[in-house]
């Protein structure tokens, strides 16, 4: 009897101890996905490496396969945090501007244009057929350095790429590309960040491809962020989130006619370290 509890309890830290484990490994990776390491040229495809990144990818394209999807959101963090489960109050805004024209969320924290590219080769948008993307893309590749001729022709070419891969996997869609928002982390990257801009505006053709710009309303002709619309010189605060929607929303409008009073997309999903954070060692 004594050697039986005993065993049970050995069992039951073993399995507290990988739960913890896959925790902190998870936790682990957000981490190391804010600066995730990129050789390849900025048009190429490049899976992420770390484990929570994986997990996403598994959600997301289970959130693809659900249907239902008339407006596919698609970008790094900025992207990610408005349309996410761990972010409650950034999800009601999204819900509040959004609900009735099926909308869902593809970003993914930390993405590079590259990293993109992969997650659409890999499946996210396969049979979508959504009827508008609104792409974000960019602000990681740019990052806190300053950028030359070379970077800067770089990153237009991955923004290219994945218009183009959108236009392939769902040809009938509108893209809504938004500009790169200015970043006040390091102020170095910001005339790379308007370059890329100006170049990426002209790929709109006012049809097929729609060019949104709200840099004016976010930062002054500096490039530096007005209070309130960021928490962190980066992401995007509700007001700066908001002037967003409020740009976007006319476009759908227009597009897709007023928001019904039922929505069909598929639930939010989250960041899996953080579901995998609330677990507690079994006693």
């Amino acid at each position: 009897m004594v050697t039986l509890i005993g065993s049970r309890m050995n069992d039951r830290r073993k399995i507290g101890m990988s739960v913890v484990s896959t925790a902190l490994c998870l936790a682990a990776s957000v981490c190391f996905a804010s600066k995730p390491p990129q050789t390849a040229p900025a048009d190429q495809a490049v899976r992420r490496a770390d484990p929570n990144s994986q997990i996403a990818h598994e959600q997301l394209l289970a959130k693809a396969r659900r249907g239902g999807i008339d407006v596919y959101f698609l970008g790094d963090s900025i992207t990610r945090r408005w349309g996410a489960r761990d972010y409650p109050e950034f999800l009601a805004n999204w819900k509040q501007n959004f609900y009735g024209w099926n909308a869902a969320n593809f970003g993914w924290g930390g993405d590079t244009t590259q990293n993109i590219l992969w997650r659409l080769e890999n499946g996210e948008l396969d049979r979508v057929n959504p009827k508008i993307i609104v792409l974000l893309a960019g602000t990681n590749n740019v990052g806190r350095e300053a950028g030359d001729d070379a970077k800067v022709a770089d990153i237009t070419r991955g923004i290219k790429a994945i218009i183009d891969l959108c236009r392939r996997k769902a040809p009938r869609a509108i893209i809504v590309l938004t500009a790169i928002f200015p970043r006040n982390d390091s102020m170095a990257g910001l005339p790379a960040i308007n370059r890329i801009n100006e170049n990426i505006s002209r790929f709109a053709d006012g049809k097929s491809i729609r060019f949104v710009n709200i840099n004016h309303q976010l930062a002054d002709h500096h490039g530096v962020l007005f209070e309130g619309m960021t928490v962190d010189k980066l992401h995007l605060t509700l007001q700066g989130y908001q002037i967003w929607a409020d740009a976007l929303k006319p476009i759908l409008r227009k597009i897709l006619g007023p928001p019904a009073r039922t929505d069909h997309a598929p639930p939010a999903t989250g960041d899996p370290s953080k579901a995998a954070a609330t677990f507690k060692e079994i006693r």
